[in-house]
């Protein structure tokens, strides 16, 4: 797993309390339009892609990647979780593993994302131990900063960013939470 350092992909699913953790699969093709097209989904994302070009970009099965995980409730996905090496998008992060989610608005406050998310997070600890994890979210993405704060996500900066304030945290196995 070239993304994150020497990590066997993909890894046995991960299974939670009521999740699974997998990775994409053919039936997950319509969720993950869904996802990508959704306005709430993309409100703190820059906004929602046009249905039809997601249709065409993904004529099949969706991507599957290291670091991509597909979250299953009762076989069917109902969000994705990145752990991948930062590209630079953000300078803060550059080159450091980074935590992402996308949970589709259905399952949103019933905790699906704390649970899939520390699911994940534990896997990385596991996988690497002690490597911080960073994330950022825009400041007004509350539901979003909830989520980093329950984590275990530290501040370390806020900046601008893509015309909004940005918040940037990090996460350690090794550092306990906040």
């Amino acid at each position: 797993m070239t993304e994150l350092g020497p990590v066997a992909w993909p890894p046995a699913p991960i299974r939670t309390e009521r999740l699974v953790l997998r990775e994409p699969e053919a039936r997950d093709r319509a969720a993950v339009i869904e996802l990508l097209a959704s306005p709430e989904v993309s409100t703190y994302l820059g906004g929602p892609q046009p249905r039809d070009e997601i249709e065409r970009a993904m004529p099949g099965a969706p991507s599957r990647r290291p670091g991509l995980f597909t979250v299953d409730l009762d076989g069917a996905m109902i969000g994705q979780i990145t752990l991948t090496r930062a590209t630079g998008h953000i300078r803060q992060a550059a080159g450091e593993a980074e935590l992402g989610y996308l949970f589709l608005p259905q399952a949103w406050g019933r905790g699906y994302a704390a649970e899939a998310c520390a699911a994940a997070l534990d896997w990385f600890a596991g996988a690497l131990p002690g490597e911080p994890v960073v994330l950022a979210t825009q400041t007004a993405n509350v539901r979003s900063m909830r989520l980093a704060a329950k984590l275990g996500f530290v501040e370390v900066e806020r900046f601008a960013a893509y015309g909004a304030e940005q918040w940037f945290g990090m996460w350690s196995s090794v550092t306990p939470p906040g």
